[in-house]
């Protein structure tokens, strides 16, 4: 059952996942850890998590926001997923701070590799979040080192003990977060190589936190991960089949952009030129560039 604070949230709620618009701020630029998986761009048109066509200041974000839910009554979820980490950027506190004091009655909420959870729980809470996806592909030392290239926590970079800490300190804030009353969704990459015969002991380890939702995503193929291939469907479902043994199970994520704006499948579009002729949906340029919301 999803707890009452996501409920109504398109992203861990499969009932409102087709009728609820959320709106991603691409306010959080750096990041933290260097997963191997991944590969960051700005501009860029890819449908993908780690996309964003432009990072807005906190003031920006506000004024994004106004102008959205202004002609989109679907929005009811203000999300920061990046393109980097959350945590790991000072403008996710600040926007949504402004934006909790203008719009406290919409959901707030944020992505993070989980790092600095435990630190920063408290001013989650402040700024309105709710709810928070944090992604842990491994809970085993000897798989989770496939994962990640870097660690920076305190100025200092850690290579080869990198996950160990990573790991720790995920767990760690995810009990911290949930103590807080916040309600947490676990996002997992399934590389089927790596991982794929580790899931259920994540969700093993990952339900006595108190995690309420696993999310569990096929591998794109980027960055230094370019060489694996993506799970197959079968794969993917045989991985919910014994996660769900333990964590209720999330199965309509897009994996979308930083800045996606709208219902999840029905978005803005990245580009005028993805518009179709006599369309007057918005477009992320508009959105995010200043200039008017429909053509």
């Amino acid at each position: 059952m999803i707890p009452i604070k996501a409920q109504g949230h398109p992203c861990f709620d499969e009932t409102a996942h087709h009728k609820v618009g959320r709106m991603h701020i691409p306010v959080a630029p750096a990041c933290n850890i260097q997963c191997r998986y991944c590969y960051r761009e700005i501009g860029s048109t890819d449908n993908r998590p780690g996309v964003a066509y432009k990072i807005l200041k906190p003031g920006e974000a506000l004024a994004a926001v106004e102008a959205v839910v202004a002609t989109d009554k679907s929005i009811r979820v203000i999300g920061v997923a990046g393109p980097g980490d959350a945590l790991a950027n000072e403008a996710t506190f600040n926007s949504l701070a402004l934006i909790h004091k203008k719009f406290p009655r919409l959901k707030k909420c944020i992505s993070t590799n989980g790092l600095r959870l435990a630190e920063r729980v408290d001013e989650l809470v402040r700024v309105g979040v709710s709810t928070i996806s944090v992604t842990v592909n491994a809970v085993k030392p000897s798989t989770g080192r496939e994962f990640y290239r870097k660690v920076k926590l305190n100025g200092r970079n850690y290579f080869e003990n990198a996950f160990d800490i990573l790991s720790a300190r995920q767990l760690m804030g995810i009990e911290a977060a949930v103590s807080e009353g916040l309600v947490v969704k676990v996002n997992t990459v399934l590389v089927p190589e790596l991982n794929g015969d580790h899931i259920e002991d994540v969700a093993r380890v990952l339900k006595t936190l108190g995690v309420s939702l696993m999310n569990i995503m096929p591998l794109k193929p980027l960055g230094d991960m370019s060489g694996y291939r993506a799970p197959t469907c079968l794969e993917i479902e045989e991985a919910r089949y014994y996660a769900g043994r333990h964590i209720e199970q999330f199965r309509a994520c897009k994996q979308c952009r930083a800045d996606a704006v709208g219902i999840p499948g029905h978005d803005a579009h990245t580009h005028a030129l993805d518009t179709p002729h006599g369309d007057t949906s918005k477009t992320l340029g508009e959105i995010f560039a200043g200039v008017p919301l429909y053509h």
